[in-house]
Formats: C-alpha cells, structure tokens, sequence
C-alpha cells in the first residue's frame, strides 16, 4: 500500500499543495486558486498518487474552510500544523528562502513524521454556529469597550466629576449623557427636572443618578474650551455606546437558544461559575468532543492551565507557564474558576488554602481552574451535572 503525505498552506486566494511520498520525495507540487472545482481536481490528482493519503494545514478555518470542508466530505484524513510550528520546524530545512511551496512541503513532511498533530473532524452544526455567535459576541464587546474609553476620555476633557461618578456601560448613565454632557446644562435643568426626564426614559434609580450628576455640576462651574463640540462628541459616543449594548443583548439570546440545543448544555452549566456564556464559549473553543483531547491532562494543556517542566541537568522541578495554548479556552477557564469562588464553598476552600501555601492570587486561581478540567472531564465523559459529592458505586 503506497502512502502519501500532502501538506497545503493556506491562503484567502489560493493554496499551495505539495505532496511527498514516505521517502519524502516531492510527487506533486501545485498552486490551486480557493474556488471548488479546482479544489476537487487538485484533491482527486493527489488520491490518484497512493492508495491511503494523510493531509495537513496551517489553518484551520477562514480561509481554509472551503478546502478542509471538502476533505473531510470526502473522508479524508486531515490534521492540523500552526504556523509557528511550521516557523520553527524551518530551520531544520535546508536553505534560508521562504516561499509557498516550501512551507507546504514542510507541512506535509511534517505530518509525515510527527504523530502528536491535531486531527480535524467534521465539527458539530450547534458548535460552528456558537463558534460564530460567540465570536461575534467578542468583537461587540471590544468596539464597546474601545467606544467606552473613548467616551471617558471626552468626558473627562469637559466635566471630569461627573465622569468619576458614573458607571459609563450602565443605561442609565448613557441615557444621561444622550441628553446633558455639561454642569451648566445640569444645573439649569435641576435635580427634580432631570429625575423627571430620566423617568420618562425608563431610567431605573432615577432620583440617584439625577442627584449624582447635579451634585458634581455644582462643583464645576467653569466652563473649558471646546465645550460644545465635545459635548457634541459625547452625545454621539454614549448613542453608540447603548447600540453595542442592544446588539449585545441580541447576540446573548441567540447565544443561550442556540446553546441549549447542544447535548452537553445541562452538564456545562451545572458547574459552578460556568453559566450560559462561558459554556458556549467553552464549546466553542473545544468543540465538545473530549476524545480528541484523549485525556483531561492534555485539554488542561490546551487550555493554559497545566505549568510545563523546564529542566536541564541538575535543575528539576523548574515549571513554568506555556506558551503555545487556545488563548480563548484559557480566559474561560480562568474567569470561571474567578467566579466560582464567590458560588461555591469547595472552590473557596481550596482557593484559600493555596493562598496559605505561599501562592500569588493568580497561580491560586490557575490551580483552581486546572482541578476543576478534571472535574468537568469527568462529568461530560459520564454525562452527569455536578454535585457536591459525587455518587458512590455500589460494591457488587
């Protein structure tokens, strides 16, 4: 049986192919534009050179997906190879140039003799639509957080009291500053007339945020250069600023349908500090498919949460954290392990007792969230919710 090894990198426009035989020689060497039909010629050419074919990629969606969609429909074998492996497996290439055909040569010699690569599969209809949503989701939240700073910055250029005083990604606050940005404009309205108008707005604790602004407009009664434009600007930037919050909202409700139609909803959500977008997100960054991963050792190390050694001679025991993880899987096991101090006795307990040991609020909260990979290993590969104490077998 004569097996091939055919590697592509990927680009937006087109791909290059380079296909190696187990000797490593070059059987195939093409630039094939991202489009299906020369996608399905080129796939055919290269099943035509063996009887079993192993293909690998430097991407694995954008501008790949077309490509790896088609692999996979047609049940091939395709694995995964990051660009920085690729970068760093270069060197050990003869000569110094960089060009589409080689790197897609090293892919595929690459894929021919490592066997710790990432098998893609055919991912899940409720996973690549949480994998959009929740990617939207993060793009939503930093234009607001970019459009919130911006917003204080304007803000604090013309009355930087009432900018100390607000909460600038609340509605109330937002709707305040919609419609007065300057204390003479507050003072002359007065705190009764503004709590009118705020309720009139359905602005909650109406009567707070009204005192609050009049009572930082009758500190300031000097009025600063550019006053009306940069008022002007912070009309706009606290509109904006409400959109995002609005299309936020939608996103986290199509987040939470879609979310509940996957098989592992009830699982994910019954642990502590995992509630409806953390665990879309944790789908998202997995997949929900734990035997890719094998064991929970390695989706700790996927996630950043397991130290690596570092030794050398004499020196053992040296860990250090990686620095080749899913960034994303990493924030989420952290934030919830963060929030699962504040909802649960067991996480506190172990949080404060690595804090007794010696260790920095980070590597305690690292050390909760590596803990809890197992347990959450544990509960989807059993597909049973959290509890406190887990059931006991009964001896036979």
């Amino acid at each position: 049986m004569a097996a091939i090894w055919a590697g592509i990198d990927a680009g937006k426009t087109h791909h290059h192919c380079v296909a190696i035989d187990e000797s490593g020689r070059r059987l195939l060497s093409r630039r094939v534009a991202n489009d299906e039909p020369e996608l399905l010629e080129l796939i055919t050419d290269v099943m035509a050179l063996g009887d079993e074919v192993t293909w690998g990629i430097d991407l694995a969606d954008g501008g790949a997906a077309l490509v790896i969609g088609i692999l996979l429909n047609h049940d091939q074998l395709v694995h995964y190879i990051s660009g920085r492996a690729i970068h760093r497996a270069s060197e050990s290439y003869r000569g110094e140039g960089k060009t589409d055909a080689k790197d897609a040569a090293i892919i595929a010699d690459q894929t021919r003799i490592r066997r710790d690569l990432h098998l893609l599969r055919p991912s899940d209809e409720t996973v690549t639509d949480l994998k959009i949503l929740t990617g939207r989701r993060m793009d939503l939240v930093a234009d607001r957080t970019r459009t919130v700073n911006r917003l204080r910055a304007q803000l604090t250029g013309i009355f930087p009291g009432l900018e100390r005083a607000l909460d600038l990604t609340n509605k109330g606050p937002l709707t305040l500053l919609t419609g007065y940005q300057t204390p003479a404009a507050i003072r002359r309205l007065g705190a009764r007339r503004l709590e009118t108008w705020l309720r009139n707005r359905k602005v909650l604790r109406a009567n707070q945020l009204a005192e609050t602004a009049v009572e930082a407009a009758e500190r300031q009664h000097t009025s600063l250069p550019g006053e009306k434009l940069t008022a002007q600007m912070v009309h706009t930037l606290a509109k904006e600023v409400s959109a995002l919050n609005e299309q936020i909202a939608e996103v986290d409700k199509l987040i939470e349908a879609r979310f509940r139609d996957h098989r592992h909803f009830e699982v994910i959500t019954s642990m502590p500090g995992l509630g409806i977008i953390l665990g879309a997100e944790f789908l998202a960054a997995t997949g929900g498919d734990m035997s890719i991963f094998g064991t929970p050792d390695r989706l700790a190390g996927f996630g950043g949460v397991a130290p690596v050694p570092r030794d050398s001679g004499k020196i053992s025991g040296n860990l250090r954290r990686p620095q080749r993880y899913n960034r994303r899987l990493q924030r989420v096991l952290y934030t919830s392990a963060l929030f699962s101090i504040r909802r649960s006795d067991e996480s506190r307990r172990f949080y404060d007792r690595k804090r007794a040991e010696g260790k920095r609020h980070t590597q305690a909260i690292l050390a909760l969230a590596r803990r809890r990979v197992n347990v959450l290993w544990a509960l989807l590969r059993d597909g049973r919710c959290y509890e406190l104490t887990p059931p006991t077998t009964l001896a036979a």
